[in-house]
């Protein structure tokens, strides 16, 4: 086993020690799910790969693939879960992802009645699915980038719906992968960047103010 897979796994056992007494002491909150599979999955960015560790509770394994759901189906398969098979890309000029709603602070259920519409008559080309239990729509639609396509379709749900998808569904935003203008690497800066445009004028920050932050912070900004 490599050094950075033997480095991986010595923290990812340190966390779940770091976890359980955490839990210990503070008397519950957090808990390994016995009864379930857990699956954490992080980038190698200097090999251009990815490490999934798998845990049900009893064993663990561990994974390496070239993309994150290629690794996580391995892990899945060595517990005898059905993996995810990754699709087809999509046809040139279209663009796949998953818009979220995760407004800051709340945890609205898929069920939530200002959901209705957006459940009976989803924008053309994405499907409303509950995904974590809140609202998702998986969409394929047309866009030279993929955060043209995010924002057109981010644009068309607020103006018919009132509704702000705030989320690509990026858990842990310090990765990196720079894997060009409609890989991850472009997901977690539209996650950072939608995240910013819902929070900001929480705080009195408008779009404006956001868009001149970027633009002045970023003026002549080399590689």
């Amino acid at each position: 086993m490599s050094e950075p897979v033997e480095a991986a796994e010595f923290a990812f056992e340190l966390g779940w020690r770091l976890r359980g007494l955490e839990a210990a002491l503070g008397g519950g909150g957090w808990r390994r799910a016995g009864a379930g599979l857990s699956v954490r999955v992080w980038a190698d960015e200097a090999g251009g790969t990815w490490t999934a560790v798998g845990d049900d509770g009893r064993r663990r394994v561990t994974r390496v693939g070239g993309s994150a759901g290629e690794a996580t189906e391995q892990v899945q398969e060595a517990f005898g879960v059905e993996g995810w098979r990754p699709q087809p890309p999509p046809p040139p000029g279209w663009q796949r992802f998953t818009l979220l709603h995760r407004p800051a602070g709340e945890c609205p259920p898929y069920e939530d009645p200002r959901y209705d519409r957006l459940r009976a008559k989803p924008p053309r080309g994405c499907v409303a699915e509950p995904v974590g239990g809140g609202f998702g729509l998986r969409c394929e639609r047309p866009g030279v980038r993929l955060l043209d396509a995010v924002a057109a379709t981010c644009a068309e749900v607020r103006e018919g719906y009132g509704l702000l998808l705030c989320d690509l569904g990026v858990e842990k935003v310090q990765e990196w992968m720079e894997d060009g203008p409609d890989g991850w690497g472009a997901e977690i800066v539209g996650q950072l960047l939608l995240m910013a445009a819902e929070r900001g004028p929480r705080l009195g920050y408008s779009v404006e103010d956001l868009a001149g932050f970027l633009r002045m912070a970023a003026a002549g900004a080399v590689r």
